[in-house]
């Protein structure tokens, strides 16, 4: 009984938090973007393929050589879709700033289901079977990061061709995206967990 009365009221503080403390903002969203995007590029960046692209049929020209790990191509296999693995996140409520979006069940919604399972009836508003749906924040958090990919990409590209050597979350979130003002510092030191 102690278990349910915890559950519940885990999630109500939840629920009784207003609409914008929900809400991704700009950094988390940011932040979340260049970690999967860092991740999309590091499962191809050790590839040893090689492109060969320019073709000329008539003139016997030979084809351009390009190291894949360095290609357009890379890049735009790894942003397509980048935006559609923010749904594998859920809300942590337990945990505070950006680290409340995380992959894996919450403990709270671990902690409901068990109940469940042990015959416990649980009333969250919704059907059990929409339980491990994406939430609102995180399907809105989707939402920011499609919209970003789009109004800075150029900025990726920038960084992808010349600017290797910095940490893309940087250059991404801190230097573009981010004006001085919005600069959340509760989201820039959750980065470094």
């Amino acid at each position: 009984m102690k278990a349910l009365i915890l559950a519940v009221l885990c999630v109500c503080c939840f629920a009784a938090g207003s609409e914008d403390d929900r809400l991704p903002n700009k950094c988390e969203v940011c932040k979340f973007l260049t970690m999967e995007l860092q991740e999309a590029l590091e499962k191809t960046g050790r590839s040893k393929e090689v492109l060969e692209v320019g073709e000329v049929l008539d003139t016997g020209k030979r084809r351009r050589k390009i190291k894949y790990n360095t290609s357009e191509t890379r890049l735009t296999e790894a942003v397509d879709n980048i935006c559609e693995r923010i749904l594998q996140y859920n809300v942590h409520a337990e945990r505070p700033g950006s680290l409340r979006y995380a992959k894996g069940s919450s403990q709270t919604m671990t902690t409901l289901k068990n109940l469940v399972n042990k015959g416990v009836k649980v009333d969250l508003g919704m059907p059990y079977e929409l339980w491990d749906e994406p939430s609102a924040e995180v399907t809105n958090m989707k939402k920011q990061c499609e919209t970003m990919l789009e109004l800075y990409e150029e900025v990726v590209e920038d960084w992808y061709f010349h600017h290797q050597d910095q940490r893309l979350e940087s250059f991404l979130c801190e230097n573009h995206v981010l004006k001085t003002s919005e600069r959340d510092q509760r989201c820039q030191d959750s980065n470094k967990n």
